[in-house]
């Protein structure tokens, strides 16, 4: 019976006292590398959009002959968007034409009197001092000469004028030809052929104002509102992190270009403007984005420290040297780890290698845990 017992005591102990190891508590050592992001001090929501967007119309009411773009179509500066029925100009610039013709041709006549008149005038002059003609017909000549000079003038002054009206002619041949004001996306076409399009509306509905509207992708940038409240947050040139709603997963470079001067009464926020510096098809206007304004990033000579953030409790000295006990792979045993420190960080210690981020390490290790020795988690025990 005495024999029974002590098998069954030997058993116990071995089940529920020897396996059950130290219980301890731990913690999980983290990470202080310097290459962490820059923290965010602010959100805000706002919209793509563009500084050089223009709807492009004609200079002159006309009924369009042709329309050359496409929506998604790139463009350059000049290029043809449209031309307009060019009937009533090119009538114009004939008829400007036909009266600078008339009137150069009429200065050709009159040079030819007043040459005329001026030898006239020369001989009768001669005549004169001879007393062979009468002073009077010498007068006449001479006015005669200095009408026709008069007139001479007159005439290159009206063919200057007639010049001016065909240069005017062909600024209305030349508006009937709708150009793009700089490169870009053409977004929206706006008119056919045969519509009627005018720079102002005229006509009610059956008259275009536009032929289409083209966006300089390259001016894109992100305009959000800021709580007037949080504002002070906001700096030029300060660092930024967009995130179209469109690619949740794709984070843009940017960075604040100006704090616009004015509050919005009714919803009591500031604007905002943000250059985006990534340029890429996927961006287009008027999409959703949010963004963070970030914290100036941190010169290299400032940068954290290097190694593994530790709790100080962890760390034990045991024959002379900074040590720690790290759970194994199956969390039942600890290994002993030599360890090289650094600062102090509060409760914490910078511990340069030994240790890497992820570990567990047992807190305040009692004398009698050594390499190798089973542990159970003090919570496990409470259960």
């Amino acid at each position: 019976m005495v024999a029974v017992l002590l098998l069954v005591a030997g058993a116990a102990w071995a089940i529920f006292g020897r396996d059950r190891g130290i219980e301890v508590q731990v913690a999980t050592v983290q990470a202080i590398g310097g290459s962490g992001g820059s923290a965010s001090v602010l959100d805000a929501t706002g919209y793509v959009v563009a500084r050089r967007m223009a709807t492009v119309s004609a200079k002159i009411t006309g009924k369009v002959l042709d329309v050359r773009i496409e929506e998604g179509q790139r463009v350059e500066e000049g290029d043809i968007m449209a031309t307009l029925d060019p009937v009533d100009a090119d009538a114009e610039r004939a008829l400007a034409a036909s009266q600078l013709a008339a009137a150069r041709s009429q200065i050709g006549g009159v040079q030819a009197q007043l040459h005329e008149a001026e030898v006239d005038a020369k001989r009768l002059a001669t005549l004169v001092g001879q007393q062979l003609v009468s002073k009077s017909q010498y007068d006449q000549a001479v006015a005669q000469r200095d009408a026709l000079r008069a007139q001479l003038a007159t005439a290159k002054r009206n063919a200057n004028v007639a010049a001016d009206r065909l240069a005017i002619a062909d600024n209305g041949v030349d508006n009937t030809i709708v150009r793009a004001p700089f490169a870009g996306v053409v977004t929206a076409k706006a008119a056919q052929p045969g519509e009627i399009v005018s720079p102002l509306s005229a006509g009610g509905g059956f008259t275009r104002t536009g032929i289409g509207t083209i966006v300089d992708m390259d001016s894109l940038e992100v305009e959000v509102d800021v709580g007037e409240a949080f504002i002070g947050r906001v700096k030029p040139k300060m660092p930024v992190e967009a995130t179209l709603n469109a690619y949740p997963d794709w984070k843009i470079p940017a960075e604040v270009i100006a704090i616009i001067p004015a509050a919005d009464r009714g919803k009591a926020t500031v604007k905002v403007r943000i250059a985006l510096k990534q340029k890429d098809p996927r961006i287009v206007p008027d999409m959703g984005v949010r963004v963070s304004f970030l914290e100036a990033a941190k010169p290299e000579s400032a940068q954290q420290p290097q190694g593994v953030r530790v709790p100080s409790a962890a760390i034990v000295e045991r024959g002379g040297r900074d040590v720690a006990f790290a759970l194994d792979d199956e969390g039942n045993h600890v290994e002993q780890r030599e360890l090289k420190t650094g600062m102090a960080m509060g409760d914490d210690r910078q511990v340069l290698s030994g240790l890497v981020a992820g570990d567990a390490v047992v807190l305040d290790p009692p004398d009698e845990l050594e390499d190798g020795s089973a542990v159970t988690m003090a919570a496990d025990a409470e259960e």
